[in-house]
């Protein structure tokens, strides 16, 4: 009994196609948890659609992924000195966002970040003039740009790079290569028509392995099915049943990622007035499950426990059986399935 991931494989991987055929020398990204794949599994696809570089997070994600992927890995966190050293091959890239990161990594190959309006990290404008003495003495793979998704103030992405490529080539610094993130086809368009000289380079995750949301389903098996009375105790607190009805006990707990959610950043009032409802639910212990049963989520009985979780539900619903399977919305880059299932 598990909590499953379930991939309709040949839609998934159509959708892959799609983007790729979009973004000319896309670089996927693979951070994090796989994005709810697990890594080596996008290694496989990687592999498979024939890409020369993959994209991960850290230096400790670069030493796994090594044994999976036989392209260039680009580790997308800066270097910084001081750092853990991490025993890494040759077509390792590191990204630097600093003088100082790429005078502390003579010999590597490195790419250049340069900073956006994200206002993360990145050399600065004024950085440019000192940059040269900076890079001579590693091996620049290019520069990269990493763009907000949101833009409220309404400035166009595509301004904002080619206000930094203009710097750049001001600066008489070398423009084979641009890495961008967040951009949408038309506008990489745009700046390859502009700058046919330079290869601009997609890095992609979220659009490239979640941009479908209806190729993948998780599903929670259920374990057990109590019948309870209104009043009775249960569960580690040995709260009451406020109504008749069925405790649900359904694969996935706090280990899987269940009961784990982002902050979100809300705009408008209706989104606003929602936060504060579940909020305020929240203080008498209602929440509401990622778990489906007849055509709604569920409400939690007590908070998911470590590898399952406790749902109620109530008299007047024909309660599932044991071995039957929940859908659950859960968010793919903060949940850890037991096994994955193609189909």
């Amino acid at each position: 009994m598990a909590l499953t991931l379930y991939v309709d494989t040949a839609r998934w991987r159509a959708h892959q196609h799609s983007v790729i055929q979009q973004f000319p020398g896309i670089v996927p990204v693979c951070k994090g948890n796989g994005y709810g794949f697990g890594h080596e599994r996008l290694a496989e696809e990687a592999a498979r659609i024939g890409t020369d570089m993959l994209a991960v997070g850290t230096t400790y994600e670069a030493a796994r992924m090594k044994d999976y992927f036989s392209g260039d890995l680009l580790v997308l966190t800066p270097f910084r000195r001081g750092e853990e050293p991490v025993p890494l091959p040759d077509r390792v890239i590191r990204s630097v966002s600093s003088l100082d990161g790429a005078y502390g990594l003579a010999g590597a190959r490195v790419v250049v970040e340069v900073m956006s309006s994200m206002k993360r990290h990145g050399v600065s404008p004024e950085d440019l003039p000192q940059l040269h003495n900076a890079i001579e003495s590693v091996r620049l793979e290019g520069f990269a740009i990493h763009l907000p998704l949101d833009r409220t103030d309404g400035m166009d992405a595509v301004e904002e790079v080619i206000g930094w490529m203009d710097r750049l080539r001001a600066a008489r610094l070398p423009l084979h290569t641009m890495y961008v993130s967040h951009l949408k086809a038309e506008e990489l368009g745009r700046l390859q028509q502009q700058f046919p000289q330079t290869r601009f380079r997609a890095r992609i995750g979220t659009r490239l392995w979640l941009g479908d949301h209806d190729s993948t389903e998780y599903r929670g098996a259920v374990l057990d099915v109590t019948r309870v009375s209104k009043g009775d105790r249960f569960g580690y607190r040995q709260q009451k049943v406020a109504s008749d009805g069925h405790l649900v006990v359904v694969a996935g707990g706090t280990s899987h990622g269940v009961g784990l959610e982002a902050p979100k950043a809300l705009h408008g009032v209706m989104p606003r007035a929602k936060g504060v409802a579940r909020a305020g639910l929240a203080t008498v212990n209602r929440n509401l499950s990622p778990f489906v049963w007849a055509g709604k989520q569920r409400w939690f009985a007590e908070p998911p426990h470590m590898q399952v979780s406790l749902l109620f539900v109530p008299g007047d619903v024909q309660a599932p059986q044991v071995g039957d399977e929940l859908v659950a919305y859960l968010r793919h880059t903060t949940t850890q399935f037991d096994r994955l299932v193609d189909r």
